[in-house]
């Protein structure tokens, strides 16, 4: 186990457990960290020794997406795209964050659902709740980072915001790599508002 220092006022990042993973995408390494009572978890691939240039995907939790296959989002598509791209590559992170409803909580991320069936876009929702538009923290993705030996990545990621989110002292992004899924028919108007209010590179809508 491994303890990471933790920032003032903030809990400790842990590294909790690790094991081997075999998986449709071939074999990777799953580590499981703590922070607080939050779980968080990296899946590795491949040789990482050398900690530059390793293409990595920062993926929040999405469960609606992820897990029950959601046609409201990009998001598993774009987790299950990440996970080809590195083992394709052979070599690279996945780090899964806890961070459901772009940091808001799974209650409160279909409440904003509710709203959205109402009218309102994905922003508007969220800040009809009191939220802001994104209140996503990377901090302890950069610290998960930083103990698997992690000084440069290569980022999966169509949001410019995120470069700035996943950066600290002892880590440097060296590219922005798109991670595009084609918008559909229940994805369009999510992923435009994505584009025109939260500044995504996207050339599909």
């Amino acid at each position: 186990m491994s303890l990471l220092q933790p920032k003032a006022g903030r809990p400790v990042t842990r590294r909790a457990a690790m094991a081997k993973l075999p998986t449709e995408y071939g074999d990777f390494n799953i580590y499981v960290y703590t922070f607080g009572d939050e779980e968080h978890v990296a899946m590795v691939k491949g040789d990482i020794s050398t900690g530059t240039d390793v293409l990595t995907r920062v993926h929040s939790a999405c469960l609606t997406g992820d897990i029950f296959h959601s046609a409201r989002c990009d998001c598993g598509p774009q987790l299950t795209l990440a996970l080809k791209r590195i083992a394709a590559e052979g070599r690279g992170i996945v780090l899964y964050l806890n961070q459901e409803g772009r940091g808001i909580g799974l209650a409160n991320k279909i409440r904003a659902y509710e709203l959205q069936d109402e009218g309102y876009d994905t922003v508007e929702a969220n800040e009809r709740l009191g939220f802001p538009a994104d209140a996503r923290d990377y901090r302890v993705g950069v610290e998960i980072l930083g103990d698997l030996g992690v000084r440069s990545i290569r980022l999966l990621s169509n949001n410019p915001l995120k470069l700035s989110g996943v950066t600290g002292a002892d880590l440097v992004i060296t590219a922005r790599v798109p991670i595009e899924v084609e918008a559909s028919d229940t994805t369009r108007r999510y992923l435009q508002t994505k584009k025109e209010k939260m500044g995504h590179q996207l050339s599909s809508v």
